[in-house]
């Protein structure tokens, strides 16, 4: 078995795109995997097609020969694209070790530990608040649209949503954004007492709505200092987080955090491979390791995921991507023993579906692994170049 062909196809995805990784072997086994360029990793389709001579060839059932010779020819620029790339090879190279041998990905971990893997809803309210879907997803404009958006959730199976900071301006709710520069706020980053106030009545809103035993995580991603972050948290104080989510490149700033904050605090979902975590296990900075795992890839998210575990640290896979990421982050979720809860998805765009030739079932909220071979769906290659990205 020799690889012949490496591929990346960009389909559109709304407000955004879905990007895949075809590897072709000799003898007719293609492997899948899906990747994303659109937030902070413009031009990954050219690296990954950069590295593809390495790949010509070889074995793709030596996974960890592969990529252990991808991490050589990339080691003066270690990290971001060149390992994202490297990640998206893996895991391409994993759906055909697991086609190749009639297993699913997390059999060949040495899994599953379970089969049902609990979900949180992910991106609740955000991207009806900030019109990204408009024409195919209903728009959130007030606090009471909010609150029968939260019931729905918990009516569909759900037991966990995370939402983000929503301030209400002009009489609606607003998307807030500073962190990537997308609202006003930055670089400064300083935190704001009306923000505060707003976020407290949203996260108000949402506990009344879905009642007391329901999770609510929030996500601030990158968007404060290490003094606002601790203000977050007192705000917060009052409504039983299941997370506070915080984005920061300092695991000591982030430990001072998480020892004065009320509630569990889950980080390091922008890190890149186990030398990334290390330092935020050391400080134990945080209650819940959040692992890319496109980003990471499958082996290397496992070794991640066995390092927290000698810390008591549990982990959860950043998972706002396509189906094929959250099949992809599903077979992580049941190969480890230290695992929390899942992240996904479910507002995007209606055609999504068309893309894999199997859609995920969820039931109860919870994900439910298949037993096909590899990620146990297939993508419709077709159907991606049918969609060609909108500029």
């Amino acid at each position: 078995m020799r690889i012949t062909h490496v591929e990346p196809i960009v389909a559109d995805a709304g407000w955004r795109t879905f990007s895949f990784l075809k590897l072709a072997t000799a003898c007719g086994v293609v492997g899948w995997s899906e990747y994303n360029e659109d937030f902070g990793s413009k031009g990954l389709s050219d690296i990954i097609r950069a590295l593809s001579p390495l790949l010509i060839g070889q074995d793709p059932r030596r996974s960890e020969a592969i990529v252990a010779r991808l991490h050589v020819a990339t080691r003066q620029a270690r990290g971001g694209l060149n390992q994202q790339a490297i990640a998206a090879i893996e895991n391409a190279l994993f759906d055909i070790r697991g086609k190749e041998a009639g297993k699913p990905v997390a059999a060949l971990l040495g899994g599953p530990v379970r089969e049902r893997i609990p979900l949180y809803w992910s991106h609740f309210g955000t991207y009806r608040v900030s019109q990204r879907g408009k024409g195919f997803l209903p728009e959130l404009l007030t606090h009471d649209d909010l609150a029968r958006h939260a019931a729905e959730v918990k009516a569909a199976g759900f037991r966990c949503l995370k939402t983000n900071t929503m301030p209400v301006r002009d009489g609606r709710l607003q998307w807030f954004n500073p962190g990537f520069g997308r609202t006003p706020g930055w670089p400064e980053l300083n935190w704001d007492p009306q923000v505060l106030a707003d976020m407290a009545l949203q996260l108000r809103t949402i506990r009344d709505a879905v009642g007391p035993g329901f999770g609510i995580m929030l996500d601030t991603n990158f968007h404060y200092r290490t003094e606002g972050f601790l203000r977050v948290a007192e705000a917060v104080a009052p409504f039983g987080l299941t997370w506070l989510e915080i984005d920061t490149h300092d695991a000591a700033s982030l430990a001072v955090i998480r020892r004065r904050a009320p509630c569990p605090i889950a980080s390091c979902e922008t890190l890149h491979g186990r030398r990334d975590f290390r330092p935020y296990l050391e400080h134990y900075a945080m209650d819940v390791a959040i692992v890319d795992v496109p980003w990471n890839g499958i082996g290397e998210s496992v070794k991640i995921a066995a390092m927290a575990d000698a810390w008591e640290i549990n982990c959860a896979p950043h998972n706002f991507y396509g189906h094929l990421c959250s099949f992809i982050s599903a077979h992580f979720c049941a190969a480890i023993p230290n695992f929390r809860i899942m992240e996904i998805d479910l507002d995007s765009t209606p055609w999504r579906d068309e893309f894999v030739s199997h859609p995920p079932v969820i039931e109860d909220g919870c994900f439910v692994l298949p037993d096909r071979p590899g990620w146990g769906c297939e993508v419709n290659e077709a159907a991606l170049r049918a969609r060609p990205p909108r500029g």
